[in-house]
Parts: C-alpha cells; structure tokens; sequence
C-alpha cells in the first residue's frame, strides 16, 4: 500500500462535504471548493489541535504495520455502510481500489456490513459495490475532498 498522505485541502473538503450534506446546503447557492477550502481553513485555525490531531490519528491508523493498511480500509468501509455515511462509503471505496484491494477482499468486507445490519446494511453494501463499480470502470469522481473520510488520501 502507498504511504498515506494528508492534506488539507482534501481533509476541508471532504469533511465540509459531509457538513453540507448534514445541513442542506445546496452546491448552487455556493462555489463547492472555495467554501469547502474556506471552511477547513476556519476550523483549522480555530481549532488546530484536534483538526490536526484527526489528520495525524487517520495517518497513522490507515499505515501498513501488522496488519496490512488495505485491510484497515476495508474495516473502515465497513464500517462506513453501518453507520450509512455515503461521502464515507465513496472515499473509503476509492482508497481501498487505490491500495490494491481486489473485488473479492471488497465483497468479504460488504458480507460482514451486511451481516452486522441485515437488510438496511446490504442496501448500503450495494451503494459501496456500486462506488467499486465507477471507480474501476473509471467512471466514478474522484472522492478525494468530497467527505471527511478521504482526508487520509494517498
């Protein structure tokens, strides 16, 4: 797996992305990236600490050690499709592409989401199937500064 690398251009925009989502804030009334880079860049100096300190916990959690990073992501995705955070589901599909996992590791990992939630986790599995789908096809937008979740980008 590929160093995992942060940013906050990224980190601001995927996580201004899920805070849009949260409120209602409608891409046509503001200009997406300026308002996300915007609203990072407040948080961040407003509260450095902690906003730094989520970027360095990610670095850190998603890096190869005993177990293989790949496998972090994939338990992050899994997670992900519990607790039904679509920006989430996306960033951590495509991080997981971009650390080699094969589509055989991605529908064991879907099996366990969808066990854990019965029939509300394997409507959320299908939209992670589907994400897996677009970025291998190439077909999908790239997530990178779309939630929070892909502010530990490679």
């Amino acid at each position: 797996m590929k160093d995992i690398e942060l940013n906050e251009k990224s980190t601001g925009l995927i996580c201004s992305a899920s805070l849009r989502e949260e409120t209602g804030i409608k891409d046509s009334k503001l200009n997406k990236e300026e308002t996300q880079e915007s609203l990072f860049a407040e948080m961040r100096r407003l509260s450095p600490k902690v906003t730094g300190g989520i970027m360095r916990a990610r670095e850190a959690t998603y890096a190869d050690g005993k177990v293989a990073g790949k496998y972090k992501l994939l338990t992050a995705l899994a997670i992900s499709v519990a607790i039904r955070c679509e920006p989430c589901i996306k960033a951590y599909v495509e991080m997981a592409k971009e650390a080699g996992v094969t589509q055989d590791e991605l529908i064991e990992f879907l099996n366990v989401a969808m066990t854990m939630q019965g029939c509300p986790g394997e409507e959320w599995a299908i939209k992670a199937y589907g994400a897996w789908k677009e970025i291998t096809n190439g077909t999908g937008l790239s997530t990178h500064g779309d939630s929070c979740c892909g502010s530990h980008g490679h």
